[in-house]
């Protein structure tokens, strides 16, 4: 079995001075590679969180025992801890420089810790003033802004629980998350700027407020000059208030409530194209060891490094983003279009920001591609360490992009997990090479493991469904209104009882990357042969006359047939020698039995708010069914091209 080409190999003096060296060092035995460390990792699981508390700066009590019950669900971790979550995050010199706020029609905004804790503190103040206490639900319609970190920081200290959508999305896939959830106080702004537009939002809030009656109170951020002023012709049986009148009452230090290890810190919501979202129930303890390893470890963060992540508040991105404030790193929250007034903004501001840290997705890199764009002839990223990317696999040819156009000497670090564990089970390791096509390893404390339909593992360089075979802090508390945990029961362990099974399809390759080609539940069956969709993406993606694709399965008498939809650049036509040069490259770079039954041409591929494809509301559309929530995708509009596909 061939190895892939190596593309990077960190330094090895600098390999020594990474967080992951400090940590090996003080595990058991000294361990002296990662295939070691995460080994034990896995073998002693209550011993490596137990050392991850200890080691990473958890600010909290830890109690006596490190894990209580068995099995997956069961299993539950530091059952005698207190901790908050937001005191993690606060924690540090006030001095420091903890936020930089800036986004389309924004200068950057910067904010010391000490300033966050004073802003934090009177909200907190006007919050209990409204009535919350620990375990109510306050939510936001925000834009990535500082005014949102601020009230989540204020309302998850006071021990409430947080969530939150981004202003893309239309009212009734808010009244969706929200109305399950049922909250008393919500954060909303009164509009938001994208691609060079001003929207407002006072109709969607307007549709939201009157769908959800538990609401008591309603805070307006002044984002884009209209202030509460922009809900004025509104008649609501609450109470409005503008977000910067209650800054200005008495300072005081935030309060920060100690709660349980498994207290509810986030609700957050699956896609829901197929049906209604899920609301999935995060706790404060699970979410902040697993984001600490996956800054400090994995990504190797430290005091004063600067990571930008692009993404929503509807993303869970933004809260591993967040997060990295425990690590007292700066993060950037940057809120607007990736490619206004060019795609060369975003690397203009990790320059202009010293980003040490640049996240983004495969979407936003292809963009850049096609459009020829240089990143490192843009901007200066000679300050880079990492460039790390999530949403959907990294392929290889994009690996080769980013080490000739952003960087030759930077770790890429693609990684994969999901809202679901509101983290990763692979992703990036600093003290390893960097392997075309692959994620570096699997994560810390993730049995990760490739099964077989029967749910046994297949060999090493074998394709297979993701599953991880034993607990781990991050998986969610529970499911929102599931008090028998019969819906997280049947979305996890349904098919394999006591493993959680993701819906994802890899191959562990030997030298310990780990390889995924899409999600297993919208896997291609033809003729029994399992296919995942990203193999047939990574075969197209150099055909210049294709600008996007999406790749379903049709139901025909019994068997499934290859359906591969294609979006063309303009001027180009989908004629008989490109419908030849596509089956070709497909069946030369895959086999004989990815070659689809059909290509089509449609006008615009359909993503969800957070930027992924959603084959599966294709699937149903195609297959003559009816996609259930489509308000929360970015382009639902779409999907009608599908319809009469085969009709």
């Amino acid at each position: 079995m061939a190895s892939n080409p190596v593309l990077w190999e960190p330094d090895p003096t600098a390999a020594q001075r990474t967080n992951l060296a400090a940590f090996m060092a003080a595990a058991p035995g000294a361990p002296t590679s990662y295939a070691e460390l995460h080994a034990w990792s896995v073998a002693d699981i209550d011993g490596f969180w137990s050392l991850v508390w200890d080691e990473l700066g958890v600010v909290g009590h830890r109690g006596e025992r490190i894990s209580s019950g068995t099995g997956m669900p069961g299993r539950r971790f530091f059952p005698d801890a207190r901790l908050n979550y937001a005191e993690n995050l606060l924690a540090g010199p006030a001095d420091e420089v903890a936020v930089i706020s800036t986004g389309e029609g924004q200068h950057p905004r910067r904010l010391t810790r000490g300033q966050v804790r004073a802003q934090v503190g009177a909200l907190q103040q006007a919050l209990s003033g409204m009535g919350v206490q620990a375990g109510d639900r306050v939510c936001a319609f925000m834009p990535n802004t500082v005014e949102t970190l601020v009230v989540m920081l204020a309302a998850t200290g006071l021990g409430a629980t947080w969530s939150s959508t981004s202003p893309d999305f239309g009212a009734a896939g808010v009244v969706d998350r929200f109305g399950q959830v049922e909250p008393t106080v919500l954060l909303v702004a009164d509009g938001y700027r994208y691609n060079g537009r001003v929207h407002d939002l006072a109709d969607k809030v307007d549709g939201i407020v009157r769908a959800l009656p538990t609401l008591d109170h309603l805070i307006v951020v002044d984002f884009v000059g209209s202030g509460v002023a922009a809900f004025d012709s509104t008649s609501w049986s609450l109470a409005v208030h503008a977000y910067a009148a209650l800054l200005t009452g008495t300072p005081a230090e935030p309060t920060f409530q100690q709660v349980p290890f498994d207290h509810p810190l986030f609700i957050m919501y699956s896609s829901g194209t197929t049906g209604a979202p899920k609301s999935i129930v995060h706790g404060h303890g699970g979410t902040l060891v697993k984001h600490l390893v996956e800054h400090q470890l994995n990504s190797d963060l430290r005091p004063g490094d600067v990571i930008m992540w692009f993404t929503t508040c509807g993303w869970m991105m933004w809260n591993w983003l967040v997060s990295a404030l425990a690590s007292r790193s700066v993060i950037v929250l940057y809120d607007g279009s990736p490619s206004h007034p060019d795609l060369a903004r975003l690397w203009s501001v990790a320059e202009e920001l010293g980003v040490t840290h640049f996240g983004t997705s495969p979407k936003f890199l292809a963009a850049c591609a096609q459009a020829e764009l240089v990143p490192r002839e843009a901007a200066d990223l000679s300050i880079l360490r990492a460039l790390m990317s999530t949403g959907a696999p990294l392929n290889p040819e994009q690996f080769d992009w980013i080490y000739g156009n952003v960087a030759a000497d930077i770790q890429v670090a693609s990684v994969s997990g999901g809202t679901d564990l509101i983290g990763c089970f692979a992703g990036g390791v600093p003290i390893l090479p960097v392997r075309r096509g692959e994620l570096q390893a699997r994560a810390l404390g993730m049995d990760v493991r490739a099964v077989d339909p029967a749910g046994e593992e297949v060999p090493v360089g074998t394709k297979g469904e993701l599953v991880c075979v034993q607990p781990f802090p991050s998986m969610p508390v529970s499911f929102w209104n599931d008090p028998d945990d019969e819906k997280y029961r049947s979305a996890y362990f349904e098919e394999h009882p006591g493993v959680w099974t993701h819906g994802d399809y890899i191959e562990i390759r030997p030298e310990g990357g780990v390889i995924f080609y899409g999600r297993s539940d919208t896997t291609l069956n033809p003729g029994g042969v399992r296919i995942g969709t990203a193999e047939i993406y990574r075969a197209i993606e150099q055909i210049p006359e294709i600008e996007d694709s999406i790749v379903v399965g049709r139901q025909v008498e019994g068997d499934v047939e290859v359906v591969l939809c294609v979006v063309l650049v303009e001027g180009a036509e989908l004629d008989e020698a490109l419908l030849t040069r596509i089956r070709t490259d497909i069946r030369t770079t895959t086999t004989p039995r990815h070659v689809p039954a059909h290509i089509v041409q449609v006008p615009a591929v359909p993503y969800t708010i957070s930027g992924k494809k959603v084959e599966k509301a294709v699937k149903t559309v195609i297959d003559g069914g009816t996609v259930d929530n489509a308000d929360a995708m970015a382009n639902p509009e779409a999907l009608e091209a599908y319809r009469s596909l085969f009709a």
